[in-house]
């Protein structure tokens, strides 16, 4: 632990001098000033000035250069209560109740070893001016808990605020994963089919024309949607709305995924159950799901011929099952990518669970069971 405070980094982005620190520093040496005029004892009035103008000098530079700061105001402090205590008979200012100030922009802005050595600074001085006059042990303890309670404070500022900026940054990355995953699972999935398409339709360009042409069709409709999707997700973003991607498709729109054999593999689909009473947001979770399970059969089954997709909405639970017949591959040569990290998230964030691997039948097998309804967040 103590070495992880050691190592503690400066916080990004320390804010720059404004008029309030020139009124602050300005308002300690006119003070200092006054306090000279009213007194009787005059003679050291050059030194107890300047002491006064170089702590309230440092406090300018407290959040940019706080070790500095903190060296240079209590090492002069400290010069002058030795010479206090050895040579000379004077009374400090009021003006360097500015000290106060040092060690709550050195615990807020400093790194861990400058506040460690800043803290021990003014640990040394503190005892020093305290032997100058003398104190009760009352007032001994108040000065060191002054000081120590400046420093405590800003440490606790420090300590909220990365925490707020921390919550932030997650926010960010939980925002950054839902966007991915949109794009994946709508955009991804689209493009793929109207890749999938296009290499039918080249394969039947030369020997059914008709087919080749019907092939076209349906590459345009498929990019036309896919266009409508990207423009829902960019307004998203542009609108800073929270509002839901359309359109939105749900277990109902898993029949539309169905493709007979040949150049294409072919894809079933059995759903069963009352699937309309579904949650919105479960059956949209397990169209994306779908889709993505038959496009990853697509492009990665070896030998494949069907995929099989399944759907069985029970009381509590909804489940879909994707199979392929295709040869039977090792549990960890999945291919690479975000597609099953995302199926997986979805269905994680949904409350339920995904498998996927190899099936003992044979092919692959991506197998998810989630409530009827979603789970509060």
């Amino acid at each position: 632990m103590l070495a992880g405070i050691w190592a503690e980094p400066r916080p990004p982005r320390p804010p720059v001098r404004v008029w309030r620190d020139w009124a602050l520093s300005s308002g300690l040496v006119a003070i200092s000033l006054v306090e000279l005029l009213v007194r009787d004892d005059r003679a050291w009035a050059p030194l107890l000035i300047g002491v006064s103008v170089v702590v309230a000098a440092c406090l300018l530079w407290r959040r940019t250069s706080p070790l500095v700061a903190v060296a240079v105001a209590f090492g002069t402090v400290l010069a002058f209560d030795i010479a206090r205590i050895a040579v000379i008979d004077a009374t400090g200012l009021l003006g360097i109740a500015g000290l106060l100030v040092l060690p709550y922009s050195l615990l807020r802005w400093g790194a861990g070893r400058e506040a460690a050595l800043g803290l021990g600074i003014v640990l040394i001085w503190v005892p020093v001016t305290l032997a100058v006059d003398p104190t009760s042990p009352a007032e001994r303890v108040a000065g060191y808990g002054f000081f120590l309670f400046s420093a405590a404070l800003g440490a606790a500022v420090r300590y909220r605020t990365s925490s707020h900026d921390r919550e932030i940054e997650q926010v960010r990355l939980r925002q950054r994963n839902e966007l991915a995953r949109e794009l994946h699972d709508t955009v991804g999935h689209r493009v793929s089919a109207i890749a999938v398409q296009a290499q039918a339709g080249r394969a039947l360009s030369a020997a059914d024309p008709e087919r080749a042409l019907a092939t076209l069709v349906t590459i345009e409709e498929e990019a036309s949607r896919t266009l409508q999707e990207m423009r829902a997700l960019v307004g998203v973003l542009r609108d800073g709305t929270d509002a839901d991607l359309a359109p939105r498709r749900g277990v109902a729109d898993i029949e539309r995924l169905a493709r007979p054999g040949g150049e294409v593999l072919g894809v079933r689909v059995q759903v069963s159950g009352d699937v309309e009473a579904v949650d919105p947001a479960i059956s949209t979770a397990l169209y994306l799901i779908a889709a993505e399970a038959v496009t990853n059969a697509t492009r990665h089954a070896s030998g494949a011929t069907q995929v099989t997709v399944a759907v069985a909405a029970s009381r509590g639970q909804v489940r879909l099952r994707v199979h392929d017949d295709g040869a039977a591959r090792p549990a960890g040569s999945a291919p690479d990518g975000f597609g099953l990290r995302g199926m997986a998230e979805r269905a994680s964030l949904l409350g339920g669970t995904l498998r996927a691997g190899p099936d003992p039948d044979g092919g692959w097998s991506v197998d998810v069971s989630l409530p009827r309804t979603a789970r509060a967040s």
